[in-house]
């Protein structure tokens, strides 16, 4: 069976936010061991398939091939990754907002704490952005006392650090 080429776009092929926190470097290693545990029975499955006959016709076959072959993706994705993987360092109270800081705002009359991190870690609904997010783009650099604009889609919001952590 012939791998689909897939046609180059805007998704294909996007990196993944090298910056990650030490946390989740141990929770990728973790899945990556699951993973290679789970190859081994994966290729003996193929292997006792393909000995049915005609591979044509053999469907149980081209589905075992099918999720080997996305197995084998999967590890290598999470192993580029951990290549590339820059630990985030809890930084302390630098007087700027930076990676891996906890930020409390005030934005319209309400206090807000964010923690900002790498892409793969966010949990909006957690107080954990982006460092490319918009808001954490126009947060980071800035010191205690700042007011910070943020263009959304169809407004302009004004956020003042109040605490850096």
């Amino acid at each position: 069976m012939r791998v689909p080429i897939r046609k180059s776009g805007k998704y294909t092929n996007i990196k993944p936010d090298p910056y990650i926190t030490k946390d989740k470097f141990i929770e990728l290693k973790n899945k990556l061991e699951k993973l290679k545990a789970r190859k081994a029975p994966a290729i003996a499955e193929v292997k006792r398939l393909a000995l049915d006959g005609d591979f044509s016709e053999n469907a149980a076959y081209q589905i075992a091939k099918g999720r080997l072959r996305s197995l084998n993706e999967r590890i290598l994705e999470i192993e580029e990754h951990l290549k590339q993987a820059q630990i985030i360092k809890p930084r302390g109270s630098s007087g700027q907002v930076g990676l891996g800081n906890r930020v409390t705002v005030a934005v319209s009359g309400q206090k807000k704490t964010y923690l900002i991190l790498g892409s793969s870690e966010t949990n909006p609904y957690k107080g954990i952005i982006s460092h490319n997010s918009p808001l954490g783009q126009a947060l980071i650099g800035h010191k205690i006392g700042e007011r910070v604009k943020v263009k959304l889609a169809k407004k302009e919001v004004e956020y003042k650090i109040i605490r850096i952590e």
